[in-house]
């Protein structure tokens, strides 16, 4: 059980090990939506109802660590996102645990590239809302590159070149 939470663990969940970190799991699981809500992303319901899932239209795939203290989901798009990005796109990535978040990230990218082969990979990150000095950092020493900032002032990053990922 993860400690606090009252919720399973993915290796003691049943869930499918994907990786040498990442369990694959899908946008109900409470144990991912419990750790998606500590995300700087996470919106509250005003009406203060639970959220039964956390992620939206389009292809995706979640992932969480085997302890549940990471969470990264991948999700693409048929078209242009609404800051006209293409590719598939992390819409979330959080480490709460001791594992360097390059790692995960490296292993996230494998993933995403077998199943979406060759397609660029891109991620948004708040300045104003990370810890960092250098915000983007762990996806940066990951091989991702800053390649803009969107009209609201949220740096966008890149990867490329899936078919030789690390």
């Amino acid at each position: 059980m993860v400690e606090g939470v009252g919720l399973f663990a993915p290796r003691e969940a049943g869930l499918k090990r994907v990786s040498e970190h990442w369990y694959l799991s899908n946008q109900c699981d409470p144990t991912a939506i419990a750790i998606y809500e500590r995300h700087y992303s996470c919106r509250k319901y005003a009406d203060g109802r639970k959220r039964r899932q956390f992620v939206g239209m389009g292809q995706k795939m979640v992932l969480i660590s085997g302890e549940a203290d990471a969470l990264y989901v991948w999700r693409r798009f048929m078209m242009p996102d609404m800051a006209g990005q293409s590719g598939v796109g992390c819409s979330v990535f959080r480490n709460e645990g001791p594992e360097l978040s390059s790692t995960l990230i490296l292993e996230a990218m494998k993933l995403a590239w077998a199943r979406w082969p060759g397609e660029r990979l891109y991620t948004y990150v708040n300045p104003a809302k990370v810890r960092s000095d250098n915000p983007g950092c762990c996806f940066l020493k990951a091989g991702w590159r800053r390649c803009g900032a969107t009209k609201g002032g949220l740096m966008v990053l890149e990867a490329t070149g899936g078919e030789s990922a690390g």
